[in-house]
């Protein structure tokens, strides 16, 4: 894990940034390389890019696809944030390389790939029963949940 305690100004977009309270050195927080997780879907008309409207093939959407490595980010993280603490996505790095039809089943699975500070990038990968279907990486940023709605305001 590495050992720097928040992001200097500058560093992240004005709305990520919410002091060094919630740095990934806290000791009651385990998040460290090489956490993992993966979660499987069945397709279905719902995740389609026609029910998605990002096109007009009734094949898993892109958008599904990036919510579906998302997910599986969380999953790995789970149980390892401080109270009043969570993670938000900053940058998104994804290839959509295959068509799945609906019916078949996907998985996603997201790795901890690097901790710098409060921002934590996944390497991503979805498959079906015919091999990759979509690689990247996924960056989310740890943040004090009740002063990242207060951004909201």
């Amino acid at each position: 894990m590495a050992a720097r305690a928040g992001a200097g100004p500058g560093t992240l977009p004005a709305y990520l940034r919410v002091g060094a309270a919630v740095a990934v050195t806290s000791p009651a927080m385990a998040i460290e390389t090489g956490l993992s997780a993966e979660i499987d879907l069945v397709v279905t008309d719902a995740d389609t890019a026609v029910a998605l409207r990002s096109g007009d093939v009734a094949v898993l959407a892109t958008p599904r696809v990036v919510a579906l490595c998302e997910e599986a980010c969380v999953a790995a993280l789970a149980g390892r944030l401080d109270a009043g603490t969570t993670t938000v996505g900053m940058r998104v790095q994804l290839d959509h390389l295959q068509p799945t039809s609906v019916g078949h089943s996907v998985r996603a699975e997201a790795w901890l790939e690097k901790v710098e500070g409060r921002r934590l990038t996944f390497g991503v990968s979805v498959n079906d029963n015919r091999g990759l279907v979509a690689a990247g990486k996924v960056t989310r940023v740890v943040v004090d949940t009740d002063r990242f709605l207060e951004k909201c305001q």
